[in-house]
């Protein structure tokens, strides 16, 4: 992940994050402050503005209960219902007359207050007096509410929602015969419309803008107000949380109880419109902090570019350089550090040229002088071999192979003395042909004493590497391997690919008596050291010049820490094996 962001890590980025950060800090936290001490403002001046609007709803609910209060006590003290419950009491019985008379007296109370449906008239038994119609108390309203009225003595009581008539409300009490020392006498049932406690100001109500006022009973039922989503406001009543949740919207709540009748008034508004001024006040915020944050961004690009632009010149120039292009930037700079710079790297550039060329100038003598040497040292080592491979083969096999020898021996050194334009770069498929060559010459030297093998894959062929640089291996694989081995022995060239990808390994194994540990690491430090291996056969420079020239000709793509690869054991034989490019040289 580090890795992925890297190449973002530059110096113009480190200065614009840097200034975004600080810009964010600042107008964060000024922000912040701006906007939660206006927010509690806001906040206070909504609460403040529900509970004046509460107290004042609560006033006019009391003033309409108190109205109701007033009229159903004049219905309760009126003679003509004194007299008939009255006499009710007494043991009498009221006749139709009476109870039709009470027609007059109810309908001018409720001539004075239009917003009642209706009065009913119930003796101490709860029979029905008036309307002059059959029924009873207890079917009319239940024993709670009656008990209730028993125990307020004569003060209303308001039960709730009509169970006959849902767009009423109804509220009883208990009628006290004045001349009977105010004992119970009947009982009066007011049924009023609910709109009878709209309290909802109708010249402010505005849509999605203003309160709304409920008034709910004790179970959460509403009585009057607009209808809501949730009817059952039990849970709004008794939440403790300001605001709360009704449908899809957020309301703030205010909750007031009426002591007289024991509903609750509760007053909703809409969070929005509470929030309407803090949303103004965040909207505006983010308006003024968007165009700063542009405004410096910009001022910001333009500042870190100023400083990073010529900074960019002078790595593009040293790209250059390291790619071999040596040159000299001429990018003018304002900056004096930076001018100061750029002179220091326009000197430093003039220096590295004179350094590479004379290095260069060396290290071309220097290695036209080593490979010369290393040919001159080869080639001789080589025709010694060869010449003593023909004298052995004429002493043993007489003068009628010599044709064939001559043929053999002609091309051995026309490979080995070419001309001087092709002794650097030849194919593997060239080299495997020399190497055949040779092998050819040493079994008609040693006969059934060796056999030999060799495998290169046809693709392998066109592969491009030095001259001479597999058989002096083949000829210290014979000389070491198969000729002191008692018996027969065996020499095998392979040429296979590498494990790593565009490399091939070129292996040489016998199975000669192979070598100790010891002999090994003398090997192995020869090889280190390019100093020469002392053996009884043979000057021993064979896998050293090998080693060296594995070295000086692949030094751009070789490591020559990794050169020859010898694996011996003791009567198990020896593996010499390097690996070599593809793609790499050519004639």
């Amino acid at each position: 992940m580090c890795s992925r962001f890297q190449p973002l890590n530059t110096l113009r980025n480190q200065i614009f994050i840097g200034f975004i950060l600080v810009m964010l800090i600042m107008m964060s936290v000024a922000g912040a402050f701006i906007y939660l001490n206006v927010s509690h403002l806001l906040k206070n001046s909504a609460e403040r503005h529900i509970g004046q609007t509460a107290v004042q709803a609560s006033g006019r609910l009391d003033a309409l209960i108190g109205q109701m209060d007033s009229l159903t006590e004049q219905v309760a003290n009126h003679p003509s219902v004194q007299h008939i419950l009255l006499e009710e009491r007494s043991g009498g019985k009221v006749t139709f007359r009476q109870r039709q008379s009470l027609l007059q007296v109810m309908h001018s109370y409720q001539a004075y207050m239009p917003s009642v449906g209706s009065l009913e008239l119930y003796t101490a038994e709860g029979k029905m007096l008036f309307p002059i119609r059959e029924g009873s108390l207890e079917e009319r309203i239940g024993q709670a509410d009656i008990r209730e009225a028993n125990e307020m003595k004569g003060r209303l009581v308001w039960i709730g929602i009509d169970p006959e008539d849902p767009q009423s409300l109804l509220a009883i009490r208990q009628v006290s015969l004045v001349d009977r020392w105010f004992s119970r006498g009947g009982y009066l049932i007011t049924r009023m419309e609910r709109s009878y406690f709209g309290l909802n100001d109708v010249s402010a109500v505005k849509e999605e803008a203003s309160e709304t006022m409920l008034l709910v009973d004790r179970q959460g039922q509403l009585l009057s107000g607009e209808p809501m989503n949730q009817m059952d406001l039990s849970g709004v009543l008794h939440s403790k949380a300001q605001t709360v949740q009704i449908g899809e919207r957020e309301y703030v709540k205010a909750v007031q109880q009426s002591e007289r009748t024991g509903w609750s008034l509760l007053i909703l508004i809409p969070v929005s419109v509470v929030t309407d001024g803090i949303t103004v006040l965040r909207t505006t915020l983010i308006i003024s902090a968007s165009l700063g944050a542009v405004l410096f961004l910009f001022m910001s690009f333009m500042l870190s570019t100023l400083i990073t632009r010529p900074i960019g010149h002078l790595i593009q120039a040293m790209r250059r350089s390291r790619q071999g292009a040596l040159a000299l930037n001429p990018e003018p700079v304002a900056a004096v550090e930076l001018r100061e710079l750029n002179a220091e790297y326009n000197m430093m550039i003039v220096d590295i040229n004179e350094l590479i060329r004379v290095i260069c100038e060396k290290e071309v003598l220097q290695s036209q002088t080593e490979l010369k040497a290393l040919q001159a040292q080869i080639n001789p080592h080589f025709l010694f071999n060869t010449l003593d491979a023909f004298n052995w083969s004429l002493q043993e096999k007489g003068e009628e192979e010599l044709a064939g020898l001559m043929v053999s021996m002609s091309r051995l050194f026309r490979y080995i003395i070419e001309p001087a334009h092709h002794d650097a770069w030849v194919t593997l498929g060239e080299e495997m042909a020399q190497v055949r060559r040779y092998l050819e010459l040493m079994e008609m030297r040693l006969g059934a004493r060796l056999s030999w093998q060799i495998h290169m894959p046809p693709e392998a062929a066109r592969i491009p590497l030095p001259k001479l640089l597999i058989q002096p291996i083949v000829e210290n694989a014979i000389l070491h391997g198969v000729e002191n081995r008692i018996g027969n022995g065996r020499v095998e060239i392979r040429a296979s690919p590498s494990a790593r990808s565009g490399w091939t390994k070129i292996a040489v194994i016998d199975d000669g008596p192979g070598m100790t540990p010891e002999e090994l690491t003398a090997v192995h430090t020869a090889l280190t050291g390019g100093g020469s291996i002392c053996q009884s056969k043979g000057t021993g420079m064979g896998l050293v010049n090998v080693q060296r020239r594995l070295a000086l000709y692949y030094d751009s793509v070789y490591d020559p820490t990794d050169g020859l690869l010898i694996h011996s054991a003791v009567q198990e034989g020896t593996v010499v094996a390097f690996e070599i490019p593809d793609e790499y040289g050519g004639r």
